[in-house]
């Protein structure tokens, strides 16, 4: 970014005080051509994708939009094939035609690349990110923003020393009706709040055991594996799959899925980080396929003042328990509320319902990649906070914290065993489990503390 254009935008942010996140909303309601009028090109943010595969899509509503005024530079992948698709797919959707890039390095050495959207897998997360902010990108960050503990500690040490806007794509956090509901929860709505259940209930079938394989064309293996230890490929690692094969670059069903519902569970009960982690976990479904995680797990987080969260994660038996898929009941002594992506139902205490605010559809729910009215909605908002019209609406110090409750669930799985946690520092009273809380990188590729 050039003196220049950093000059307007800290000017643009200095003159944006008291805007609030509803600035979105009127932003978007002006035309195209006044708002390039009001703005002009110095506002333009340059920005670059890494990790064109299932997510990438959700982004482009917002980016294609000329009243955010964004230009796409680099779609960055490691896979040849993504980086071809991708363009093709893009090719009416954008006024340019952005560079096609195997290495984020090259990337991230652009100095005219203002921000990055990571949506690579997880392992490549919290590296790629710090690597960003040291480069001068601000980073939407999808979700789990880290691979470990020790990488969300990072993470928020690095947007701190860098001043950077960092977004977690937890894009509920963006929704009219979770807001509007979880700060009625807070003025009291449902009286004391005390305990949260969040659940997901998925179709996934088996998958194909881990066999010794050549990359497949076009891939760039070693960069694929990034931060992780060097290992031989194995058919089919690449596509997905990398997922449920082991911890070199998953974080399970915990990470993949169960952050979304969890942070809406944090968010509501006003917690922080829990006292105690009590999980039972398993791989129940398809035994003999190449599934190495659990597919099932049941998770109790233990908070100070009574109040509980639980998980009930269920990835390949398609019973829907809830309804819906997905989502979090909220349970208070007046009443509860079930928050989805939809919106939400507020019941009495009699399990009457009083209010709902509900709009089918509004974000794919289980769908691989999801997409929708929320995305694009966090994705403006993203826009808008590196302008300064906008408060983020998930900081990454936020995120951070809500998605060590996944980890402290994979790693308790992990040891077989539950543990204490200290509630002001997030550290495990259990050596077992602290042994979890990094991992091992490829010599050059640590994330070194700043």
């Amino acid at each position: 970014m050039s003196s220049n254009r950093r000059d307007f935008l800290k000017k643009a942010a200095i003159g944006a005080v008291g805007v609030t996140i509803g600035s979105t909303a009127a932003a978007n309601a002006m035309s195209a051509k006044s708002y390039s009028k009001i703005i002009g090109s110095n506002d333009r943010l340059h920005i670059a994708i890494q990790g064109l595969g299932r997510r990438y899509g959700s982004y482009i509503p917002a980016i294609a939009d000329k009243k955010n005024n964004v230009e796409l530079h680099y779609l960055c992948d490691v896979m040849k094939s993504q980086r071809d698709k991708a363009a093709i797919k893009l090719a009416d959707k954008l006024s340019n035609k952005p560079k096609l890039e195997n290495d984020i390095r090259n990337v991230l050495n652009d100095k005219k690349i203002d921000a990055i959207f990571m949506a690579t897998p997880d392992h490549w997360h919290a590296p790629g990110a710090c690597m960003a902010m040291q480069a001068g990108k601000h980073v939407f960050l999808e979700k789990p923003c880290s691979h470990n503990p020790q990488e969300g500690e990072l993470l928020v040490a690095y947007q701190k020393k860098y001043d950077k806007v960092v977004q977690m794509g937890n894009q509920q956090r963006s929704s009219m009706q979770s807001q509007e509901i979880i700060k009625a929860i807070h003025e009291g709505i449902i009286g004391d709040v005390y305990n949260a259940i969040a659940y997901y209930t998925s179709k996934r079938g088996p998958v194909p055991h881990q066999t010794k394989a050549a990359p497949p064309e076009g891939l760039d293996w070693d960069l694929f594996q990034g931060p992780a230890p060097r290992r031989d490929y194995t058919d089919d690692t690449w596509d997905y799959n990398w997922h449920w094969y082991g911890w070199d670059y998953g974080t399970a069903e915990m990470g993949n899925n169960a952050t979304h519902e969890l942070d809406i569970a944090r968010w509501a009960l006003g917690v922080k980080y829990p006292e105690h982690v009590n999980v039972n976990a398993g791989k129940f479904q398809y035994k003999d396929d190449g599934w190495e995680m659990y597919d099932t797990m049941e998770a109790t987080f233990r908070f100070a003042g009574n109040k509980t969260i639980q998980w009930d994660g269920r990835s390949r038996n398609g019973y829907d328990k809830y309804g819906g898929g997905r989502g979090t009941l909220i349970y208070g002594s007046k009443g509860s509320t079930m928050i989805n992506r939809d919106g939400y139902k507020l019941y009495d205490i009699k399990g009457d319902v009083i209010k709902e605010n509900v709009i089918p559809g509004i974000e794919d729910g289980n769908a691989l990649g999801g997409g929708g009215q929320l995305s694009t909605a966090h994705t403006v908002n993203f826009f808008d906070a590196i302008r300064g019209k906008a408060t983020l609406t998930s900081p990454i110090d936020e995120g951070a914290i809500s998605q060590m409750l996944t980890h402290y669930a994979n790693i308790a799985s992990r040891i077989d065993n539950s543990f204490e946690v200290d509630e002001n520092t997030g550290r495990i009273f259990n050596k077992e489990a602290m042994k979890l809380w990094s991992r091992s990188y490829e010599p050059g590729w640590e994330i070194k503390p700043v």
